[in-house]
Parts: C-alpha cells; sequence; structure tokens
C-alpha cells in the first residue's frame, strides 16, 4: 500500500514522501496514529502543492538572506564600551551585543548565534565578524569598538 507518511518514521522514511508499506502495518499503525494518510489523487496533488510552496518560499529565504549579507558589507556597527589600564575592556564585546547594535543602528535584526566570533573581543579597534545567515550564505560585518 503506498501512503504519505505527515511524520518522521523511522526505518520508513521522512515527512513528505511516498513510501511503499504492508497493508497491515499501513492499516494497524500508520494510519490510526495519523503518522500517514493513504496515497489518492487528491492527497498526492496535496504533496505536490506542498513541496512547491516550500520550494518557493526557500528561494525567499535565501534572497533575502542575499539582500541582508549586502546590507552588512555596506555598515559599521559602533559599540563603546568601558576600558581598563592599557586599552583592554572589562569583559568582552559578546555577540548578543553586536546583534543588539546592529539592530538599533540599521534595524536588521540578526540572531546572536549567527554571529560567529573566532576569538572574543577584547580590546577596542575595529574588528570583521563573520555573520552565517543561512542557506550557505554568509556576510561580513564591520565593528567598532570605541571608549566609553
Amino acid at each position: 500500500m503506498k501512503v504519505i507518511l505527515q511524520a518522521d518514521v523511522k526505518g520508513q522514511g521522512k515527512k513528505g514522501q511516498m513510501v511503499e508499506v504492508s497493508d497491515g502495518y499501513a492499516r494497524n499503525f500508520l494510519l490510526p496514529k495519523k503518522l500517514a494518510v493513504a496515497a489518492s489523487a487528491d492527497t498526492m496533488n496535496t504533496m505536490k502543492r506542498q513541496t512547491a510552496a516550500k520550494a518557493a518560499q526557500q528561494a525567499e529565504e535565501k534572497h533575502q538572506a542575499q539582500e541582508i549579507a549586502k546590507t552588512l558589507e555596506a555598515s559599521v556597527v559602533k559599540l563603546v564600551a568601558k576600558a581598563g589600564q592599557g586599552g583592554r575592556l572589562f569583559g568582552s564585546v559578546t555577540s548578543q551585543e553586536i546583534s543588539d547594535g546592529l539592530k538599533a543602528q540599521y534595524n536588521i535584526e540578526i540572531a546572536k548565534n549567527k554571529i560567529v566570533q573566532d576569538e572574543p573581543i577584547k580590546s577596542f579597534g575595529s574588528y570583521q565578524i563573520k555573520v552565517k545567515l543561512g542557506y550557505e550564505i554568509s556576510g561580513t560585518l564591520y565593528v567598532v569598538v570605541a571608549e566609553e
């Protein structure tokens, strides 16, 4: 019997796939637990439309990520921090502070876990920070840390 999976089923496939399973397995396990629906012309058309909609959404998100990457190249985030002796900061500049500064100055919202710092920023100056935007797209963000 052909069924379309509504959720990931171990040993069978992932959500949205059409798989061939035994009749008893489908009738007694998959269908009652709503893990799958029987593959009919109607459900196959629905599956195709959902697949097309998902592909269109991913294409739009990828395009938005490319636009954000271009915007990040042209923007410089200025942060102020307290310093100790020798021009070193008390603590360090975190990804959250960079994310907050980006939102406040340019109204671009990027999650702190997408900002990749090779090493913590512990002194004044300008830095290039890599930002992973998803879909294998990354941008470069310029951060300037100044004394308070």
